[in-house]
């Protein structure tokens, strides 16, 4: 069950990790227009700083799961490998201890961040200039959530994956 469970959690993650980066290729897109907007035209598009600025945050947050499954997330690895090889119970205790952490750090912005997302759903918040250009937060917003839990749960298959299979 656990197995059906972990994989599951690994395809939403790498489904997340798609969108982060079709966000990122999106991105690109509206930047090369801006930008030959203003400089062939002399009419660039309305928001893309706004729109760079909430992608941005959106982006980590939705491939940092994906980035921590696949054991690319940035650490030392020098005194774990040496535990690992030496004294291998005391290196899963601290990896495990690590992840613990991590899930905590976790916890305390999606406490922090849940009444933000949910107000900004409900008041309709968006960031622009109204006759100009608006977005609304929340999808930004959302997707950061998502992204929290998603890290959240993969620390938590990390632990799984270290003591059951």
């Amino acid at each position: 069950m656990p197995s059906r469970l972990l994989a599951a959690l690994d395809l939403v993650t790498l489904a997340a990790n798609v969108l982060g980066s079709l966000l990122i290729v999106s991105l690109v897109g509206l930047i090369t227009a801006d930008v030959a907007g203003r400089n062939l035209l002399g009419a660039p598009l309305s928001g893309v700083p706004e729109l760079v600025s909430l992608s941005i945050v959106a982006i980590v947050f939705l491939q940092a799961p994906q980035a921590l499954k696949a054991g690319r997330m940035t650490r030392s690895d020098g005194m774990i490998d040496i535990l690992h090889k030496r004294v291998p119970t005391l290196a899963k205790g601290l990896e495990t201890a690590f992840d613990l952490v991590g899930v905590l750090v976790l916890l305390a912005i999606l406490y922090a961040h849940w009444p933000m997302m949910i107000r900004s759903w409900l008041r309709s918040d968006f960031v622009g200039a109204i006759g100009d250009f608006t977005a609304p937060t929340w999808p930004i917003k959302t997707m950061l959530t998502l992204g929290c839990i998603l890290l959240a749960l993969q620390f938590i298959a990390r632990i799984i994956r270290r003591f059951v299979q």
